[in-house]
Protein backbone atom coordinates (compact mmCIF):
# COMPACT_ATOMS: atom_id res chain seq x y z
CA UNK A 1 0.00 0.00 0.00
CA UNK A 2 1.15 3.86 -0.64
CA UNK A 3 0.38 6.43 1.69
CA UNK A 4 -0.41 8.57 -1.36
CA UNK A 5 -4.44 8.89 -1.81
CA UNK A 6 -3.78 8.26 -5.50
CA UNK A 7 -2.12 5.48 -5.10
CA UNK A 8 -4.31 2.88 -2.94
CA UNK A 9 -5.22 0.56 -5.70
CA UNK A 10 -4.64 1.25 -9.37
CA UNK A 11 -8.05 2.30 -10.34
CA UNK A 12 -7.43 5.38 -7.70
CA UNK A 13 -4.44 6.59 -10.15
CA UNK A 14 -6.88 5.66 -13.20
CA UNK A 15 -9.39 7.97 -11.80
CA UNK A 16 -6.98 10.44 -11.24
CA UNK A 17 -5.63 10.61 -14.35
CA UNK A 18 -8.77 10.88 -16.53
CA UNK A 19 -10.30 13.74 -13.84
CA UNK A 20 -7.35 15.68 -14.55
CA UNK A 21 -7.07 15.45 -18.69
CA UNK A 22 -10.90 15.98 -18.14
CA UNK A 23 -10.17 19.15 -15.86
CA UNK A 24 -7.49 20.22 -18.07
CA UNK A 25 -9.76 20.62 -21.08
CA UNK A 26 -8.88 17.44 -22.59
CA UNK A 27 -12.54 16.88 -24.43
CA UNK A 28 -14.13 14.22 -23.08
CA UNK A 29 -14.33 11.78 -26.05
CA UNK A 30 -10.61 11.92 -26.43
CA UNK A 31 -10.26 11.21 -22.83
CA UNK A 32 -12.97 8.12 -23.54
CA UNK A 33 -11.41 6.96 -26.58
CA UNK A 34 -7.69 6.45 -24.53
CA UNK A 35 -9.71 5.24 -21.29
CA UNK A 36 -11.50 2.62 -22.98
CA UNK A 37 -14.82 4.33 -22.24
CA UNK A 38 -17.68 5.30 -24.09
CA UNK A 39 -17.94 8.73 -23.78
CA UNK A 40 -21.59 8.16 -22.14
CA UNK A 41 -19.54 5.64 -19.20
CA UNK A 42 -17.26 8.86 -18.90
CA UNK A 43 -19.18 11.21 -17.87
CA UNK A 44 -21.33 9.20 -15.88
CA UNK A 45 -18.10 8.66 -13.88
CA UNK A 46 -16.91 12.02 -14.11
CA UNK A 47 -18.89 14.74 -14.51
CA UNK A 48 -18.59 15.58 -10.72
CA UNK A 49 -14.82 15.63 -10.76
CA UNK A 50 -14.72 18.25 -13.28
CA UNK A 51 -14.15 21.41 -12.13
CA UNK A 52 -13.18 25.14 -13.21
CA UNK A 53 -13.95 25.13 -16.90
CA UNK A 54 -17.22 26.99 -17.33
CA UNK A 55 -15.49 30.27 -17.49
CA UNK A 56 -13.56 29.81 -20.79
CA UNK A 57 -16.76 28.49 -22.69
CA UNK A 58 -18.78 31.37 -21.44
CA UNK A 59 -15.86 34.20 -22.33
CA UNK A 60 -15.74 32.35 -26.06
CA UNK A 61 -19.54 32.69 -26.05
CA UNK A 62 -19.67 36.39 -25.10
CA UNK A 63 -17.50 37.08 -27.31
CA UNK A 64 -18.86 35.82 -30.38
CA UNK A 65 -22.10 37.55 -29.04
CA UNK A 66 -23.66 34.47 -27.77
CA UNK A 67 -23.99 34.54 -24.54
CA UNK A 68 -26.09 31.90 -22.64
CA UNK A 69 -29.59 33.54 -21.40
CA UNK A 70 -29.83 33.76 -17.39
CA UNK A 71 -32.46 31.15 -16.07
CA UNK A 72 -35.89 32.40 -15.37
CA UNK A 73 -35.41 33.79 -11.43
CA UNK A 74 -39.65 32.50 -10.93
Amino acid sequence: MFESPTGRRVYDNRHTRLTKWLNDGVPPAQVAEWAGNSVAVLLATYARCVDGQLPDPKRRLEAAGDPPEAPDAG
